[in-house]
Order: structure tokens, then sequence, then C-alpha cells
């Protein structure tokens, strides 16, 4: 080592190696600035003459504020890789080829990522180096990405096939299967936009037409309460005319049709794409590829006295764990808490302050309210992350493989809370706690519960639907493809002011550093991001008929944004082995369950389908049999109000023309003597009982039947495994028999 002020002179190691001319697996960067201080020097050199001993040979290049150091691994190490798994890598895995095959580029820096981040100096990882400074950071170059660059990232391919092959080449076969399962998504959304559009279309037809329609936009002797402490006027029922013909486009006799084709639909996607999977599996021989004996393969690399860690478990960091999990989804449910502060108080400041007229300071809290809970989400998420991945250190797990699960686990569980709490609330509580005129609840004994809009709370949960996903869908994509490009830009513009090397390797080192960091959850991330659109998509598509159509368009700028972001503006991503989804799986199967059961309580709970329902067969004109000439809807917008004594108001005089108004409607089943739930309340409350639980055990009855009926994998898939375990056996036969022979 030289003297403190000196770079570090590190020479080339190996230089006779066969293997000189090849690219480098890795790449650590330093700052120059560190290479002054004897102790970051002399860790430094502890580190790569460790890696040398494991069988790296390195290369220091320098540049005016960086140095850079060129990694490769010799060909032993992936020796014996192959020798521990018994196999070997690349396309002549099935027959026995001449001289050794070459080792995937995937496969050698996957390989070589995993002894880096193990190797110790010293007792410390190559993290603990980094975050220390001795190293600024590590990565992988880019090398042959100009036909994935032409192919598939690209925006004018767009309606293009994936090259799934060369993208499992290249980024490895996690990626693949997540660019492979967001494919598939796509294409499966189609047919589920086209009926969600047929199905908010098909309330065009009703949007004059419908009898509840025509009878609110006539009802202008009919007198609507006054709403709230916002609101202290009478409301003639006509003034809701337009918001009425809208609730029809998506709460009509279709949304029960289309929540079951919705939960048939969820089934027969992940069905066939557990099909789709085993084929593409099968095709990269991978159908027998074990996770475990992978993680021991490469323990044992790294260090040959490596000692199996056994599977453990513990009652009590169990326990703990649980009690934090829970305590954390309350965290989350007081966060929809807070939505409803948020409207009773914005309710109250918009009157007061007159930025909104009266009839308008609904809509505006509404739409706010929305906007307000985007921001919660996006607080939310990083505070989630954290408090995950600490549960998860606290579990021990034993493996990367099964952090990364229990992780999954966890921050789903979260984030799903996080992002469908104020659903749920608008959806089955908003409205129903409110009390009756005369008699209302209050918060802290001062403002007004809110209610429902005025055409009924469909419109409510239709708005909160529109608007969150609408943003989580058009801001996330547009910070997810900017943010990394403005980056680049920046960085690349404050490179090209300095001076650039004329080596072309280090030159292709120093573009690669500039090129945006990544890190374990940066396909993560994607897979978290596709799994709430999917559950939007799934869980309140009732309330919501466009939700696939806006995931379909989505996801078809999504696939080239990813595409785009990992190949021209991202640092190369670690390729990692799998075979399939992982957990994500059995969260694709929870969401459909849910999507399931809460559809069934929207119909039954939230949407007027029920009390129409009940209204044309038992109380309207038609309970007697059907009339040609008559409606069999005629008289139900008068049958579903409830009627209010304006006498009865604790404050009359504040109430706009109360002197010459006796009585008012609100929406409810309350009897007219003392405002007590009427008979027609509980009748109704029976049906929506009795119709959630049928509609739950046909749907989820659909969905096993479909389950059963379309195996996971596919009869050629398992006879292409039983002829090569049965060829396989043969040659053990073979062999044995010449043997004895002999």
């Amino acid at each position: 080592m030289g003297t403190e002020g000196d770079s570090f002179p590190l020479m080339e190691v190996n230089t006779g190696d066969p293997e000189a001319s090849e690219p480098w697996d890795y790449v650590l960067v330093a700052d120059r600035r560190g290479q002054r201080a004897t102790g970051q020097a002399h860790r430094q050199l502890q580190f790569l003459e460790e890696l040398k001993r494991k069988g790296f040979r390195y290369k220091m290049m320098e540049d005016g504020e960086k140095v850079f150091f060129g990694i490769r691994a010799e060909s032993r190490i992936f020796d014996l890789y192959r020798t521990l798994l018994m196999e070997s890598e690349g396309p002549g895995a099935r027959t026995q080829p001449a001289g050794p095959a070459p080792i995937p580029a995937s496969t050698r820096i996957r390989i070589v990522n995993f002894v880096l981040n193990n190797t110790t100096a010293a007792g410390d990882t190559l993290d603990d180096l980094v975050k220390s400074g001795v190293f600024e950071t590590r990565f992988v170059l880019h090398k042959g990405q100009d036909d994935l660059r032409k192919d598939w990232a690209q925006w004018r391919r767009v309606l293009r096939p994936q090259p799934i092959d060369d993208i499992r080449d290249y980024f490895g076969e996690k990626v693949a299967l997540y660019f492979a399962w967001l494919g598939w998504y796509t294409y499966m959304l189609v047919p589920a936009a086209a009926v969600g559009l047929l199905v908010f279309l098909s309330g065009f037809a009703l949007f004059n037409a419908s009898q509840i329609s025509k009878e609110i936009c006539e009802a202008h002797d009919i007198l609507l309460c006054p709403r709230g402490d916002h609101s202290r006027r009478y409301q003639q029922l006509s003034d809701t005319c337009t918001f009425a013909k809208l609730t029809h486009l998506f709460d009509n006799e279709g949304t029960v049709v289309f929540a079951i084709f919705m939960a048939l639909w969820a089934t027969v996607f992940l069905e066939i794409w557990k099909r789709q999977r085993a084929r593409v599996v099968l095709h990269w021989d991978l159908y027998g590829w074990d996770e475990d004996q992978e993680e021991m393969a490469l323990q044992l690399i790294n260090h040959r006295d490596y000692q199996l860690r056994p599977h453990q478990h513990s009652y009590l960091r169990s326990s703990v764990i649980l009690i934090l999990s829970v305590l954390m989804i309350c965290l989350m449910i007081g966060m929809a808490h807070l939505l409803v502060v948020y409207r009773v108080l914005a309710a109250a400041l918009f009157n007061s302050t007159l930025l909104f007229q009266e009839e308008q300071v609904t809509t505006a809290v509404v739409v706010t309210g929305a906007l307000f809970h985007y921001v919660v989400i996006l607080i939310m998420t990083k505070v989630n992350k954290c408090v995950a991945l600490k549960l998860c250190d606290f579990e021990k797990p034993r493996t990367f493989s099964e952090r990364e699960s229990k992780f999954t686990t966890k921050f789903f569980t979260l984030q799903f809370f996080a992002h469908f709490s104020s659903l749920i609330y608008i959806a089955f509580i908003l409205g129903r706690i409110n009390g009756h005129p005369g008699k209302s609840v209050r918060l802290a004994g001062l403002w007004k519960l809110e209610e429902c809009h005025l055409s009924g709370c469909m419109m409510d949960l239709f708005l909160q639907m529109a608007i969150i996903m609408g943003l989580k869908q058009t801001l996330s994509n547009c910070a997810e493809y900017l943010g990394p490009w403005l980056a680049y830009k920046c960085r690349l513009m404050r490179f090209k002011l300095g001076r650039a090397s004329g080596d072309p390797e280090l030159r292709d080192m120093q573009h690669n550093y500039l090129l945006n960091p990544v890190n374990t959850f940066s396909l993560f991330d994607e897979f978290m991001e596709m799994m709430i659109q999917y559950g939007f998509t799934t869980i309140f598509v009732a309330a919501f008929p466009l939700a696939p159509l806006l995931a379909l368009i989505s996801n078809l700028v999504e696939i080239r944004l990813d595409a785009i972001k990992m190949v021209r503006l991202q640092r190369r991503l670690v390729p990692r082995k799998a075979k399939d989804i992982g957990t994500w799986l059995q969260v694709l199967e929870t969401i459909g369950v849910l999507a399931v059961i809460a559809n069934g309580m929207v119909i039954a709970f939230t949407s007027e389908f029920i009390p129409r329902v009940v209204y044309k067969y038992h109380y309207g004109p038609c309970r007697l049999g059907a009339q040609p000439a008559v409606d069999c809807l005629t008289g139900y917008v008068n049958h579903s109000l409830s009627v209010f004594y304006t006498k009865d108001f604790q404050d009359p005089v504040q109430a706009e023309g109360s002197e010459n108004i006796t009585e008012c409607r609100y929406r409810d089943y309350r009897d007219t003597q003392d405002y007590s739930l009427s008979e027609q309340f509980w009748v109704l409350l029976a049906i929506r009982l009795l119709f959630l639980i049928l509609f739950e055990h046909v749907a989820l009855c659909i969905k096993l039947i479909a389950a059963w009926f379309v195996p996971d994998v596919p009869q050629s898939v398992k006879n292409k495994v039983l002829e090569e375990k049965y060829r396989a056996l043969r040659d053990k036969m073979c062999s044995s028999s010449k043997s004895t022979d002999v």
C-alpha cells in the first residue's frame, strides 16, 4: 500500500487467464477520497485478497473521482456449482456435450453476487463495507442487451408479444416469470374489460327509460330533509335527477351478473396461469429444480465448512409478531377513521368559507376525501415497508427466499388495509350510523356525521374507486418513469461536464455507474403494485365495472415502462432463479376469495338491487302478477323514502323555510310515529343476508368447480416429465447392466 494521500495501487491479477478478455461479472466502486484513508485502503485490500483466495481475479481502474474494481470469477467456481447440483447449465442440459457447456451469464452473475455478499473480511460483509464507505456501491454491467432494447424496451412495441426467453437469459427466471405473469394477466383483462364496459354501457339504455329515474326527475313535490350542518335548506328530490341517472350506469341488474363473472374470471385466470407457468418452467428445464438445494450449493461454494441451518419455530416470536401485526392493522383501520374526521370537518369548512355552493359541498368532500386517502396511502406505504422488514428480521428466517416470502405476507397484509380501509368504510358504514333527522349522531358532540350521496352510497363508492385507482395508475406510472429518467439525465449531464475516460472498459463502467441504482425491492415493488391493482380490479368491481378496462390500459403502459426502465435507465438487476412467482400466487388466491365476499356485500348492502327486487315482487304493483301496462317499479321511490315531521326538529328555527313545510323525506326505512326501524327494514335485512349467503356459496362453488375442471399442470407437461424420468431410469439400468457384464 502506498503512503497516505496516494491512490490505492492495485494491479490486475491473473492477467494470463484465458478468460481475461471476457467482460467483468461484477463491479465495485470506491470514492477516490476514501482511498487516502489508510484504514479504508487496508479493508479494501483485505476484502479483495479474500476474493482472490476464493477464485476471483480483479482489476482496478481510476477516473478523476472514482475507483472501479472489475471482478470476474474463475471457471472452477462454476464447475463446483455444477458438481454440487449434479446437473449441467446451458442449452445442452439434456445431452452429453463433448466438452463443458458455457455457463449462462445470468447464472454466473447470480453465483458471483451470492459469494460477494457473503464473503467476510475481518468479520465484515460487503454490505457492511458499503455502509461504512469502504466501497461506495456495487453493480452488474449491462452487456448484450441490444436485442432487448430493439424488440422489447420500445413504446412502439406496446402491442407485440414479449421475448420471455430473452428476458430470462438476461435478467434471470424471477424477472422473466414476472413479465410472463404480467403479460398473461393483461391478456386475460381483455374479456373482463369488455364485459365491464358492456355492463357500464348497458346502463345508458336505462339512462332515460328507467322508472326510478323518471320518478326522481318528476318528484318536484317531494322535499328532502336537510342533510347536515353545511346544508340548512330543504331540497327537491328532482334536483338529484342527473345523479340518479348516472347511478344506474353501474347500479343495475347487470351488476350481479358481472360480479359473478369476475369471480369466475379470477379463478380461470389463476388456473390457466398455473398451466402457462408449468409449460414455461418445463421449457426452461426447471421443473425438478429445488430451491433449498440451490441455496445449500451456493453456501458450500462460499464456505466449505458451512453448517446446515435447520428450520426453527418459536411460539414466543410468533405471538409477538401476531400482536404487533394486529396493532398495525388497527392503525390502518384508524387511518380510515381519520378519513371520517376529515370529511366531517371538510364539510363544515367548505360551507363556512363559501368556497362551494350548498349542493356542491357533498361532491367536493367526496373528491377531496379520496385525494386525502391517496396521500395517506403514500405515507403508510413507507411506514408499512419498514414495519414489515423489522417484523421479518425479528422472526429470523432461515434463507433469503424464506425471508422474502414472510416479508411479502406481512407487507401485503398491511398494504391491503391501507388501500381498502376507506373503501370498506364507504361501502358498509357510511350513512348507516347517522341516526335520523332530528336525532343525529355527532362527532365529539359537535359535527354531524356525513351522509351518503344524494343518489345513494354506490355513487360515493364509485367516485372513491375511480379517483384512487385513477390516481394510483396515472401518477404512479408517471412517477415510476419520470423519476428515474430525470435522475439519470441529471447525473449524465453532470458527468459530461467532467472528463470522460478514453478506456472503453472504464467508460462502460462509468456509464453503468450513472444509471439508477437497484436493490432487493426493485422487482418486489413491481409485484406489489400489480397485486394492489388486481385487488382494485376484483374486490369492489361491482361498484366500478370500468376497473378492468382501466387496469388493461395501465398494464399495456406498465409492461413497456418497466422494460425501458430495466434496460435503459437502471443498473442491471441481479438474476435470480425461480420456477414460480412464489407467495404472490397465494396472495392472488386470497384476493379472489375476498373479491367474492366483498362484491356480495356490496350488492347486498350498498346497492339498491335487493330493495328494488323486494319491492317489485312483494310491495309493488306486480306483487300479484305482471301487468303489461304498469312498470313493476312504479312507486318505488316514494316507498323507499321515510317521512319526518319538521315539528320534531330540535332546532326548527335554523332550518330555512321550516315554517311553511310540515314534513320532509329521507333515505331509510323507519316508522312515521317514533322513527324506529320499520318492519320493512328487518324484512330487507333478512333478504340481504340470505342473498349474501347464496351469492357467496354459488360464486365459491363456481370457483371450486372451475379450479377442478382446469388442471394446474397440462397433461402434455406431465407426460414429458414422466418420459424424462423413464428415460433416466432406463439409462441407469443400461449402465448398470454393462458394468455387470464386464
